[in-house]
């Protein structure tokens, strides 16, 4: 698969409010922002190119990823909830993109290993399935691949504070990947920096 056949969106617009210490994103894990963790463990994967979905802490999470090369998609209404910012950066990525490798800015236990092997896993399957999840323990984690012309018509219509999770319930294309736990790993409070 070529670099330009899956791209990669970090979704980076959140409010946090369950953080209550703002700005989430900037909030620093092992000294870097979790934010940029995020955009460099995709710029170091197989990905490509990688849109970082900007929101309601635009400014900081700009200057949080600056010099990295990348591109930046604002959420115009990122109180909307997660649904409007995986719209924003799908639409963002250039045509004849076959599959996104989504992230979440708050996970900052992803490494380029665990994009790879989404990617990987999905160049390999014929026929090749919708989505593909990694999976620890049982359950389902983040990042996920998502094939955009199986998904398109079912992604348009997305709305509110969710992302891929509910349109792939129940569907039989979905591959799911061996993880580890930091598949499962996201910071929504400050004590959860320390975990």
């Amino acid at each position: 698969m070529s670099k330009s056949s899956v791209g990669a969106v970090i979704l980076a617009a959140g409010l946090g409010s369950r953080f209550r210490t703002a700005p989430k994103m900037l909030a620093p894990y092992d000294g870097t922002p979790m934010v940029r963790r995020a955009a460099e463990a995709a710029l170091a994967s197989r990905a490509g190119p990688v849109i970082a979905v900007l929101g309601t802490q635009a400014e900081g999470v700009r200057a949080a990823l600056a010099g990295l090369d990348l591109a930046f998609v604002e959420n115009p209404d990122p109180a909307a909830g997660l649904s409007t910012s995986l719209r924003a950066g799908l639409a963002a990525l250039p045509p004849g993109t076959e599959a996104a490798v989504v992230l979440l800015g708050d996970m900052p236990r992803i490494g380029s290993a665990h994009i790879d092997a989404l990617i990987a896993a999905y160049a390999g399957a014929a026929p090749r399935p919708s989505a593909v999840v990694p999976v620890s323990g049982g359950r389902r984690g983040n990042p996920v691949l998502l094939d955009l012309h199986r998904l398109a018509d079912a992604l348009a219509g997305l709305t509110g504070d969710r992302g891929a999770g509910p349109i792939l319930k129940g569907r039989g294309d979905v591959l799911e990947v061996a993880a580890d736990p930091a598949v499962l790993f996201d910071v929504d409070t400050p004590e959860a920096l320390e975990g």
